[in-house]
């Protein structure tokens, strides 16, 4: 009887512990929208009153910059554990997603 006790405790804190990690990262996507929000909400005032191009699509580079890294190191977090396929996979599709942003950039 106090087996089965201690290992309905186990798998109770097991489920707590994971519901903490989702939790967070839950936490981290909001206040990385609401950073990037801000910062697209700045980029289309300061372009509403006809600042320089330029320093609008920095704000905007800025604020994709940081979704992707943030989304990254989450997609990171999950391939690690996986085989290697799944490693390569990830790399493959972070190389295409940065050839994307700065190919344009350069042509």
């Amino acid at each position: 009887m106090a087996t089965k006790k201690s290992s309905s405790s186990k798998s109770s804190s097991s489920s707590s512990s994971s519901k903490k990690t989702v939790w967070s990262l839950n936490k981290i996507s909001f206040w990385t929208i609401v950073a990037v929000t801000i910062l697209y909400l700045v980029a289309l005032v300061l372009s509403a009153c006809g600042i320089n191009a330029t320093v609008v699509g920095a704000l905007q580079g800025v604020a994709t910059a940081i979704m992707i890294v943030i989304v990254s190191v989450l997609a990171w977090r999950f391939v690690r554990s996986k085989p290697v396929v799944w490693k390569v996979l990830y790399i493959v599709c972070l190389l295409v997603v940065l050839a994307g942003i700065v190919v344009p950039l350069v042509l």
